[in-house]
């Protein structure tokens, strides 16, 4: 009789921070790639996965919404897995008429090249009118002036096409500032994060569905000295791919412990930024006795190590690290025995 149980893994990295790995354009893609051949499903969210117009098939990840992972994590949803998302397009209603069209366009083409299953979109019935914020601590968020625009949206989409996954195109300011500049110089923090976090959150908190966002902007100026972490986002007038092929198998969620699924208590690890433990999915992992992996060299504006919080964590230097203690802890092995000289 085999006695084992898979091994799941969280892996957080929280938006709008100016994360060194993640606060990018896919660029934490590279770690979740290793970490799934090492355990047996990760379980993250679309900051993480998503790169523009770039994306990685990956069985093993589940592409989570934030609101949705603080559900998950707190006991309350449960993560139900799916063959094939019925996916609905919300297009703001601000963005531009060829704007519009080559959105329309990739929807067009990730039915025809990939396959994927969009029933439909909708425009909405105001502009969305996207504000973009930065707090003091450099961090970034964002204001919608029409959700209830955004919302109607969302209701026509499950209408009239019963779809099970939603995709919002908002039309974002174009930004030729400096922090714009620092962004694509990989120093920066991504000015458009936190705005998609709010859109995201306020239709899964809504509607219970997976959603995620794509911005809908001007392309920027050619720009040769582009940092590589940022160059996803240069390479056309859409972010929409990487969202589509996410929410195509994004797992459903359900308050209902019937039929199987994930909950948490399935969770083994959780990795996260070793300067970003105060996001409520962390709390609860901690105060449940999950094993915290804080990443030393994943540096953000948050500035909330786990000591502060009182959260026990194992401090690693890097995610090649933290590979290698998820290695050890799904082996039942001490990783401090794994060390030079083996100290416990």
């Amino acid at each position: 009789m085999s006695f084992y149980r898979p091994y799941l893994v969280a892996v957080i990295i929280p938006t709008g921070i100016g994360a060194s790995v993640g606060g990018y354009a896919g660029d934490a893609l590279p770690v979740i790639r290793a970490m799934a051949e090492v355990v047996d499903g990760v379980i993250t969210h679309p900051n993480v996965l998503n790169g523009a117009m770039l994306y990685w098939p990956l069985e093993r990840v589940w592409y989570v919404e934030g609101y949705a992972l603080d559900r998950f994590a707190a006991g309350d949803w449960g993560l139900q897995p799916v063959l094939q998302n019925r996916i609905g397009v919300v297009l703001d209603a601000g963005i531009e008429p060829d704007l519009q069209l080559r959105h329309l366009q990739v929807i067009q083409a990730a039915q025809a090249t990939l396959g994927l299953n969009i029933p439909g979109h909708v425009l909405s019935d105001l502009p969305l009118g996207v504000g973009l914020r930065t707090a003091d601590s450099g961090a970034t968020w964002g204001t919608v002036a029409n959700p209830d625009s955004l919302l109607r949206a969302v209701a026509q989409l499950k209408e009239q096409y019963q779809v099970t996954a939603v995709a919002v195109v908002a039309r974002f300011p174009d930004q030729w500032d400096e922090a714009v500049m620092a962004y694509r110089q990989g120093q920066g923090v991504d000015p458009l994060a936190g705005a998609e976090a709010v859109i995201s959150h306020l239709v899964v908190q809504t509607f219970q569905l997976p959603c995620a966002h794509a911005p809908a902007l001007r392309p920027l100026p050619l720009d040769p000295t582009v940092a590589p972490q940022a160059a996803a986002e240069e390479l056309g007038y859409t972010f929409l791919p990487s969202v589509l092929v996410g929410l195509s198998r994004a797992p459903g969620y359900g308050n209902q412990r019937i039929g199987g699924g994930v909950w948490t208590e399935q969770v083994a690890a959780v990795v996260v930024p070793g300067t970003a433990c105060g996001g409520k999915a962390v709390i609860h992992w901690a105060g449940q006795g999950k094993l915290i992996i804080a990443v030393q060299e994943n540096t953000s504006h948050m500035g909330v190590p786990p000591e502060a919080l009182g959260i026990s964590a194992v401090k690693v230097t890097s995610y090649l690290e933290a590979v290698g203690v998820l290695a050890a802890h799904k082996a039942g092995v001490d990783w401090r025995w794994c060390g030079r000289g083996g100290q416990a």
